[in-house]
This record gives C-alpha cells, structure tokens and sequence, in this order.
C-alpha cells in the first residue's frame, strides 16, 4: 500500500509527511493486502487565521477492483484531523471488507467458509431444505 501526502496552506516538511504515512499506516494496516493507494490531503481552511474546526483531512483509498472511498475529517489541530479522518476510513474499509465477505459469487452462491470445509454436506442439506419446502407448499396447495 502506497500512502501519499498533499498538503495545502500547510508547510509540509518531512516530519510531518512521516508522521501522517506513520498514523494513517498504523491505521490501515490491515487491509493492506486490499489496498493500490492510499491519497492523504492536509489543510487549513482559514490559512493563517485562527478558529475552530479549520484543519481539514482527507483520505482517499483505492481498493483493488472498486470504486475508491472518501472521507473527510475537520478538528481544531491536525492530529486531530488526521487521527479522526483514518479512523473514518478504517469503519468505511470494514464495511466494504463485510460486504465483500457476504457477497454472492457468480455461480450463485454464498461465499460460505462452511462450504471450503465440507462442500458436499451443505450443499445436500440445501436440497433437502428445499425439497421440504417444495413438499410443505404442494401439501397446502
């Protein structure tokens, strides 16, 4: 996973470079085997004037084949900001990891781990489900 930094109406020195690569890294770890590139974008929204809420972050991740994920983050200090926008990303990944758990294959089914187990059974007890369900709706009918 490739971390960039851009900074705007921020001086962006080395430090501060390896400090938020070192933050937002720490953060995403995990998904590092989902994630091309991560884009980091610092600034101070009021430049050099003080106030609440100026400092803004934002994270763009880019997932191996999807759409890339968006957040932002404003606080009053750049910790802050960097700190709460990794962990707006880190729910969003979690979410996408969920999704991507649950999805449904191309061939229909589930992407059940019970399934790598003991493929045969599931897939018997699934017919014979069925096969009740269709015995139960003719007996009614």
């Amino acid at each position: 996973m490739q971390i960039h930094v851009n900074s705007n109406h921020i001086e962006g020195s080395a430090r501060l470079q390896a400090w938020i690569e070192a933050s937002v890294g720490e953060r995403l770890e995990r998904f590092d085997d989902l994630l091309t590139r991560v884009e980091v974008h610092v600034s101070d929204e009021n430049g050099a004037k003080a106030g609440d809420d100026d400092k803004r972050c934002q994270i763009e991740a880019r997932p191996k084949g999807h759409q890339p994920l968006s957040v932002t983050h404003k606080a009053a200090s750049l910790d802050q900001a960097v700190d709460g926008a990794a962990e707006k990303m880190r729910h969003a990944l979690e979410h996408l990891m969920g999704k991507l758990d649950a999805k449904v294959l191309s061939a229909g089914e589930l992407n059940d781990p019970l399934l790598e187990e003991s493929p045969e059974q599931v897939k018997d007890a699934l017919l014979q489900e069925e096969f009740l369900a269709r015995q139960e709706a003719l007996g009614k009918e």
